[in-house]
């Protein structure tokens, strides 16, 4: 079977099927001591990466009913030792691959440096097992579609990390939204500030302000708006580290600001920057038809002086995201945990993350050609032999002046200039390559879709109740449909 070569934006409209879920936020996550009736499966788990986020995560593992580290690896070995002795894991090691092939191990955490992301998540799903990933997924479209269908193909969970979607401000904020608190959405914004800038080591080859800091607000302005965005037009700048100024493209940038259009006429605002005088700046706000909400930054505490020369909080907010975002980043874990022992979709699926890569990188193209882009234009051409083999088609396969239609109609038109157009013959793509506007062409069915799909054949299978003899019968579907 051929997989279609995308080359037109995986983002446009609510029917491609990438819009987030608006039904599934809850404002608080138990798990379940029990699945379908039954006594509750025990997952065991394994942790590649005992730096600080892998630290966070294994220390939420080990809070979750029915979830158990059996393993921990870390390149630096002490690392991986001294987690396994912190949380009482029993095995520790320096190679990925010993949790990955682990017989105990039916899920794993990676919480490895970004490069090594799309591989560890290959050889997950070749081992048969359910993956959580810190994003990014990879640091390519390619990449990201092919680890995504190795999920996919292998039928495994797959969850991106995208932890404030699970912070108790936001999630606040979604719920404002779908409960219609505010009425329709007007105007989304989003500001993200640090409390000091990073070294330039760090910034150096980390792809950019959009993809390392913006990312996050980026997507949580598509996970706010319950839609999937236009086009985009961003700006970037360089204030406080001058030393930057030397890297390429928006590496150079520590200072940043994008306009987001969704359907309906619905904007989002996001800025950021990569230094804030006053600690950790993380806020959002929505303006609807009948009010707005917004939230404020976290504080240590909530004590406050008033003297005659002051009046204001007596601390100044987190100002290390770990300390900020603690519970989002427990609260995830716990969310893939209840996923694992309930056997339930997750929240932020694979499709989540490729999202935000796309958004990220669209953002990246409009700071540089200064224009407004749309999001369809971000993924020129990915080529795919079959789900898991893709690869960057580059644009000189296209003559000079060509211009690609998104229209399913026309597949090609050469434009010498305005008035003076031609038809392309097809031939000139590569053999397989199909040119679509859907993104559910590119990427398989994930685990969750499939068994949604398994249900609602057995549910169009039950007879009508002419044919319904025994009331037994009735008993039975309705505990099917309860359970699903």
């Amino acid at each position: 079977m051929k997989y279609t070569i995308l080359v037109t934006a995986l983002l446009a409209t609510k029917a491609f099927g990438f819009a987030p879920g608006v039904n599934n936020v809850r404002l608080s996550t138990k798990l379940s001591m029990t699945t379908n009736g039954s006594e509750a499966k025990e997952i065991k788990v394994g942790v590649i990466g005992c730096g600080r986020i892998g630290i966070v995560h294994l220390g939420a593992i080990t809070k979750a009913p029915n979830v158990t580290p059996v393993i921990v690896s870390n390149p630096t070995v002490s690392k991986a030792e001294a987690a396994a002795k912190q949380f009482g894991v029993p095995k520790f090691t320096a190679d990925a691959m010993d949790v990955i092939t682990d017989p105990e191990v039916d899920a794993v955490w990676i919480c490895s440096p970004s490069s090594y992301h799309a591989e560890q998540i290959k050889a997950c799903a070749a081992n048969g097992k359910h993956v959580f990933c810190e994003k990014p997924i990879a640091t390519d479209l390619a990449e990201t579609v092919e680890a995504i269908n190795a999920c996919n193909e292998a039928g495994v969970k797959l969850m991106t990390g995208l932890q404030r979607r699970f912070d108790p401000n936001f999630r606040r904020v979604k719920q404002a939204i779908q409960d219609e608190e505010v009425g329709d959405t007007i105007m989304i914004k989003l500001c993200s500030r640090d409390p000091s800038p990073p070294p330039f080591e760090y910034v150096k080859g980390g792809g950019g302000i959009f993809a390392d800091m913006a990312v996050h607000d980026l997507d949580m302005s598509r996970f706010l708006a319950g839609e999937d965005p236009i086009d985009i037009l961003a700006i970037g700048s360089c204030h406080i580290d001058k030393s930057i100024e030397v890297l390429e493209g928006s590496e150079k940038f520590d200072t940043a600001s994008c306009i987001v259009r969704y359907p309906n006429g619905v904007q989002a605002m996001v800025d950021v920057c990569r230094q804030s005088s006053y600690g950790y700046d993380q806020r959002a706000e929505v303006l609807g038809t009948s009010g707005m909400i917004a939230t404020d930054n976290v504080y240590p505490n909530t004590a406050k002086i008033y003297k005659n020369s002051f009046t204001g909080n007596a601390d100044m907010p987190y100002d290390f995201f770990l300390s900020r975002y603690n519970e989002a980043y427990v609260t995830e874990t716990v969310a893939f945990c209840e996923s694992l022992v309930n056997d339930s979709p997750v929240p932020c699926t694979g499709q989540d993350g490729l999202a935000a890569l796309i958004m990220a990188l669209a953002a990246d193209k409009s700071a540089e050609e200064n224009r407004w882009v749309s999001f369809q234009e971000v993924v020129k051409s990915v080529y795919c032999e079959d789900a898991t083999s893709c690869e960057l088609l580059p644009m000189d396969v296209f003559p000079e002046g060509f211009q690609v239609s998104f229209q399913e109609v026309v597949k090609s038109v050469y434009c010498e200039d305005a008035t003076s157009c031609e038809l392309l013959p097809m031939d000139v793509f590569p053999e397989g390559f199909q040119m679509s506007g859907d993104p559910r062409d590119l990427l398989l069915p994930d685990v969750d879709e499939q068994k949604a799909g398994e249900r609602r054949e057995a549910v169009s299978s039950i007879p009508s109740d002419d044919d319904v003899q025994a009331n037994g019968f009735r008993t039975r579907v309705k505990s099917f449909l309860k359970r699903s």
